[in-house]
Order: C-alpha cells, then structure tokens, then sequence
C-alpha cells in the first residue's frame, strides 16, 4: 500500500518525552557532528523531516541552536552557552564557599548553606554539616526563607510583581502571606543588608542570611545560618548577620580572584 511522507509524519507518535528525548538527542548530534541540515540530523535520528524542523524550530526560539551561513545548516547556538555559564558559576560558588560554611557551622553551631536562585525557589547547593534535614537540591518558597527574601529584595519592580501575582503560600502560623506585609520585610532587608526568618517555613526553625555578590557586583547567592529557636534567637540575628557578612566577604574575595583581572 502506497505511504507518502505526509502519512509517515502523521503515523509517527507524538508525546511530550519522545519530544524532548529526541531534541536532546539533535543537540547531541550537532556537538558531535558540528553544523548539519535538518534532512541529515532526520536520517540520523530516524524521523520524517518536517518533525526535525518542528524540534529544530524549537531549538531555535530558545538559541540553543542557530544557522551558520550555510544554506539550510544549523550550529549549537549561544543558548548552550548562557546555560552552560550559569551551571559553571554555581559550581564555583559551591566550591569556594563549601571550606567556609564548614567554619561557620561550627562556630555558629547550627547549620549553614549557600543558596542560589532557580526556577522561582532559593534552591541549596551548599550544606553543612549534613543532617536528616537535608536541602541539598531543593527549592525553598521565596517569600518564607530569609535565603528567598534576600534573593525577592534584589528584584526589579517588573519582576516582584510577577511573583506577587500568585498568592503567597501559607507554611505555618508565622508565614508572611499578606503582599504589604511581604513588601515592609524586603524594604527591612534592602536598609540593613540581611533577611531573617522566624518559623515562617518550618515551625521550629530560625534563620538569617545575606547577599554573596560575585564579581561585578551581581547577587551570585545567598548565605544562610539556620538553628532551632532555642539556639537562634531574634535576639541574635544581628551579631548572626554580623558574622555571615564577613564570611560572604571572603566568599566574593574568593571569586573575585576566580575570575581573574
């Protein structure tokens, strides 16, 4: 029986993961092959050529791939690299402030991290020392952590009130719901230079952080110390803030010099 192209694209499925598994698996043949055309790069993966150049059009809108000035050929795009950057500025603000949370955990004796900003939570990437509350890879709400305030008071206008278009959940008694309320503590934030947060995300923890800029002077992460209220008190937050914006201050030395002249 007599099959057009047009029929085989139709008859092809079309879920979301097969997708995805087969735009990735385009960018991995352009890393391997360098610039190709969307009929090789269809032969190659096995599908009909207009699915390629739906994927490849994809690809395009987020410039994880471009045309070269070859007719009809496409290159990795610099999309690739913006992503690649943001991974390999995490991985150094991980590295550099690791030996020094280490310090703070024990001088402070509670537990101290580093976080950053991702997918619209302050996502941990540093922790020590390692406990059963483990946050490692996870995504704090923005608006109940002192880590999520200090990243909310570096917004611009536009972008606060893109997040303060989705109601602000409720963790506990103690969370900020309210958008006024939210808006008087991110204005305390930005005067004094430090974020804290009392039960707002978890009942029986306290906490406090600050700003670590990175070089050029942009917010490149957030550093915490958090205890249980018997071991941080209000009371202690300013000398607590005290210590944690020396420590952020050898945080940003440490990539300053990473980053070189």
């Amino acid at each position: 029986m007599h099959n057009n192209g047009k029929d085989a694209a139709a008859a092809e499925p079309r879920t979301p993961t097969q997708a995805v598994d087969r735009a990735l698996s385009m960018l991995v043949l352009l890393a391997q092959r360098g610039p190709s055309g969307v009929t090789e790069l269809a032969r190659e993966l096995g599908v009909h050529k207009s699915t390629a150049s739906r994927l490849m059009t994809a690809l395009e809108k987020f410039r994880f791939v471009e045309q070269t000035g070859s007719r009809g050929k496409f290159q990795l795009g610099f999309g690739i690299v913006r992503l690649a950057g943001a991974t390999a500025a995490q991985l150094d603000i991980a590295r550099e402030s690791r030996p020094i949370c280490v310090r703070l955990a024990a001088e402070l004796h509670g537990t101290v991290s580093l976080s950053v900003l991702e997918s619209g939570g302050a996502t941990t990437v540093v922790q020590e020392p390692s406990t059963e509350r483990n946050w490692i890879g996870l995504r704090m709400p923005l608006h109940a952590t002192a880590s999520g305030k200090v990243l909310l008071a570096s917004f611009g206008f536009a972008e606060l009130e893109e997040f303060l278009r989705t109601p602000l959940q409720r963790f506990t008694p103690g969370t900020v719901t309210s958008r006024g309320a939210l808006m008087a503590d991110l204005n305390r934030v930005r005067d004094r230079g430090w974020a804290a947060a009392s039960g707002e995300f978890e009942r029986d923890l306290h906490s406090v952080a600050v700003p670590v800029r990175g070089p050029g002077g942009r917010l490149a992460g957030v550093l915490t110390a958090s205890a249980d209220p018997a071991h941080l008190r209000p009371a202690d937050f300013p000398d607590v803030a005290r210590v944690l914006v020396r420590a952020a201050e050898e945080i940003q030395d440490r990539l300053r010099r990473l980053a070189g002249p």
